[in-house]
């Protein structure tokens, strides 16, 4: 069993940033890939980015080169940095962990999820 707990979302105006922060506790943080999911009012939770145990890492097309996902496995944290934020990054934020090594996409893929962090991004 993990646990995971996000925080670090708020409301922020168009153009800045925020980084999201998941802790994890439980089994060994190192055996998952983790990845961050996001769902927008009356819109499915989406992929947005995920990372595995080496830091490789691969991300939605609309937040390449404005968001970064990164990991302290010495800390059981994983990140999201977010820059050049847009309205439409508005979103309730989820941490998840994945018990295999790729970098996958789809919801079903992960196991364990946190509560998610609110992000408001007002134009």
């Amino acid at each position: 069993q993990v646990q995971l707990v996000e925080s670090g979302g708020g409301l922020v105006q168009a153009g800045g940033s925020l980084r999201l922060s998941c802790a994890a506790s439980g089994r060994t943080f190192t055996n998952y890939a983790m990845g961050w999911f996001r769902q927008a009012p009356g819109k499915e939770r989406e992929f947005v980015a995920a990372i595995s145990w080496s830091g490789g890492s691969r991300y939605l097309d609309s937040v390449k080169g404005r968001f970064t996902i990164s990991r302290d496995n010495a800390k059981n944290t994983v990140y999201l940095q977010m820059n050049s934020l847009k309205p439409e990054d508005t979103a309730v934020y989820y941490c998840a962990a994945d018990r295999n090594y790729a970098l996958r996409v789809r919801e079903s893929d992960y196991d364990y999820w946190g509560q998610g962090t609110q992000v408001t991004v007002s134009s």
